[in-house]
């Protein structure tokens, strides 16, 4: 979801640059702002007690992150952490509301947002249940390919590193390795120079 940043820009938002690892806000914090992101790269994950990462979404320039405490009121549900050097556009919790109510086009596709997030981790759940770490990355990286997140739209080459796929599946980096490496082999995925394309 993107909201113009001129739009953004004439309610007040403002921007902020990041650096690499600077957590944009905490899991259990409370909300202040909407973000959006300009340029870079941000993950928003939960991290457990041993400090292991399960990635929830990598945010891509022009995405929203951390909606869900803004329509709630509850603490957010994951941390936000830059991956690397970003710019983000920022906007008072309390005006972003009152935008959406007087533009109910803006709150639509929220809505939209919320909903094709939702069907994301539904389709996770559905596909880790089967306990086939090929089976269930195929089928990831095929459904990122159709929602066009996270894969270079010109050469459909995979964004995410296979560290990221492990945290967001919760499998182990070793087996998310094998099990691309037996795709390639099958000819369901090619890697070139270490880089993989669906």
């Amino acid at each position: 979801m993107i909201i113009d940043i001129n739009t953004l820009l004439a309610w007040g938002a403002v921007y902020k640059k990041v650096n690499a690892g600077d957590f944009l806000f905490h899991e259990g914090g409370s909300a202040s702002f909407y973000y959006q992101l300009v340029s870079g790269s941000v993950r928003w994950v939960n991290i457990n007690d041993e400090g292991r990462e399960f990635l929830q979404v990598m945010i891509e320039p022009g995405e929203s992150f951390g909606e869900l405490p803004l329509f709630d009121g509850q603490p957010y549900a994951a941390s936000a952490i830059a991956n690397e050097s970003s710019i983000i556009i920022r906007l008072q919790k309390d005006v972003f509301l009152t935008m959406l109510k007087q533009h109910p086009d803006i709150h639509f596709e929220f809505t939209k947002l919320m909903i094709d997030r939702i069907r994301f981790k539904f389709y996770v759940i559905k596909e880790l249940a089967q306990h086939d770490p090929e089976n269930c990355i195929s089928r990831l990286l095929a459904y990122l390919k159709q929602r066009k997140k996270n894969i270079c739209p010109d050469c459909n080459r995979i964004k995410l590193t296979r560290q990221q796929i492990a945290d967001m599946t919760g499998m182990r980096v070793e087996t998310v390795i094998r099990s691309i490496r037996s795709l390639h082999r099958k000819g369901q995925l090619m890697i070139d120079k270490g880089k993989v394309y669906c």
